[in-house]
């Protein structure tokens, strides 16, 4: 049950109910985000009252900046800051555009950016031994233990998405050439190349691991899980997770890891941005450029803690 109004609020639940069908019905709006910016409102409703704003109409840019700025001072992150500021542009927008208001406070209304963090990565060593490892494991003949294997060694060698591996069809992947062909976000295809240490482990998975699950149901799926579906995110995860704590020093991670790592020691390598854009699928070079700060920050520290006058 939604809460009651506030005694004064220039948002009433009336008004949120005609935004609710909005967002649902005409922008198609998840109903996790439908629930997230009502609570915003609301929330800015009440802090509309209790500054003695009784209409909609009287709110000024100068409310929503003082009402994201006490959100902030009371401990919010950039994100949620960020996600409110969204949901009150949004909102007046569309109370601006079905008559609701005559002009849209929100207009030059701005979120703090989101919090850029560097991607946690492994470094080239951690790298070689968590493949050796994940090899090690694969040595019982386990068909998980040959699966797991494959999987870890496809993603690092790749820089492929983990949503990317579990969709793989056994035609995608032509060993001769060492090349896998990816579904990539919003439907886009692209050919990703990998070396000779993952084609053997998935060669060793397709002649001696696969055909030991596989069932009725497993279709066309490369990995498969032990009652023979395709292999899930959470799988990867899992079995990703399990050969780290075999390595301290390692940062914590998921599969996603292995992809960040992947497009840093390419670059380490001397690949250019647009090659690893290329490779990794990524839309924009903005994107790809997070990982050359990883790269300087990591000669960063070899600096200052090898040469004298660091």
């Amino acid at each position: 049950m939604a809460p009651a109004d506030h005694p004064t609020s220039p948002v009433p639940e009336q008004l949120l109910d005609a935004f609710e069908r909005h967002l649902l019905l005409e922008k198609g709006r998840s109903a996790h985000t439908v629930r997230a910016y009502l609570g915003d409102l609301r929330s800015l409703g009440a802090f509309l009252a209790d500054r003695g704003t009784g209409h909609l109409g009287d709110v000024r840019l100068a409310d929503l900046r003082a009402w994201l700025a006490g959100l902030g001072e009371a401990g919010g992150s950039r994100s949620s800051i960020s996600r409110r500021a969204a949901a009150a542009k949004t909102f007046f927008r569309w109370a601006r555009r079905a008559g609701r208001i005559p002009t849209d406070p929100s207009l030059r209304l701005v979120a703090p950016g989101k919090e850029k963090h560097l991607p946690g990565v492994l470094r080239r060593p951690q790298a070689e031994e968590l493949m050796d490892l994940a090899a090690v494991a694969a040595d019982d003949d386990d068909p998980v233990h040959l699966r797991n294997r494959a999987m870890l060694e496809l993603l690092y060698a790749s820089g492929m998405r983990v949503g990317e591996l579990t969709g793989l069809d056994v035609d995608d992947l032509d060993l001769g050439s060492g090349t896998a062909r990816v579904l990539g976000k919003g439907d886009k295809e692209r050919i990703v190349p990998f070396g000779t240490p993952a084609a053997d482990a998935v060669a060793l998975w397709l002649g001696s691991g696969r055909p030991r699950l596989a069932g009725g149901h497993s279709g066309a799926a490369l990995f498969l899980g032990r009652r023979g579906a395709r292999v899930d995110q959470r799988q990867v995860r899992s079995s990703l997770q399990e050969l780290l704590r075999h390595l301290p020093d390692a940062p914590a991670m998921g599969p996603h890891g292995l992809r960040h790592s992947a497009a840093t020691h390419l670059l380490e390598g001397g690949a250019d941005l647009r090659t690893v854009q290329e490779l990794l699928g990524h839309a924009s070079l903005a994107t790809t450029q997070i990982y050359t700060h990883v790269s300087v920050e990591r000669l960063r520290e070899a600096h200052r803690q090898a040469h004298p006058r660091a």
